[in-house]
């Protein structure tokens, strides 16, 4: 996977540096996110897999099935990308553009798990604490998970914060286990 994400960073960072000069950057993310959800498909999969079609033919096809919903520049990306014999890495180039777009708007997608339902005071504060410890805009989502018996799981980008009783627990069995 590592190897998958090392490939695909230069055409994500292509993707985004075009996209941000040419003000277009939610517009290419709407773009990459069709194209992935298209190459995901089995039938295109397939498709895209068959020996019989050239890389010209392969990139073409697939701007021919996203159809209206990518533009020219996308349909010469995808071009290069399946003249490169690298269509496969369409999903992380996707997914090192939404965080390279993440990074140039200071915007930051938090995950925030609790045993129970959190307030909405309790969302609030937790939200002006991240913006200022994060110094980015933030986008919280919440979840539950009653087996976490008490506190939280926040997961932002690389960063895991395990504040939950179930965390402490297996650290506290942990080093009895030492």
């Amino acid at each position: 996977m590592a190897e998958l994400t090392t490939l695909a960073r230069p055409y994500a960072r292509a993707a985004f540096e075009y996209a941000r000069d040419a003000q277009a950057l939610d517009r290419w993310s709407t773009m990459l996110a069709t194209v992935v959800t298209v190459v995901q498909q089995p039938t295109v999969a397939k498709l895209l897999d068959s020996p019989s079609l050239t890389a010209e033919e392969k990139g073409r096809k697939l701007a021919e099935i996203c159809g209206s919903e990518v533009d020219e520049k996308m349909g010469n990306f995808l071009q290069y990308l399946a003249i490169n014999d690298r269509l496969e890495l369409l999903p992380n180039v996707q997914t090192l553009f939404e965080l390279l777009k993440a990074n140039h708007e200071k915007t930051l997608d938090v995950d925030v798990t609790t045993a129970f339902e959190l307030t909405e005071e309790q969302q609030s504060k937790l939200l002006a604490s991240l913006k200022a410890k994060l110094q980015r805009e933030i986008n919280l989502q919440t979840a539950i998970d009653k087996s976490l018996i008490g506190g939280a799981v926040v997961r932002a980008g690389d960063l895991t914060i395990d504040g939950s009783v179930r965390g402490r627990l297996a650290k506290l069995a942990e080093t009895m286990n030492v």
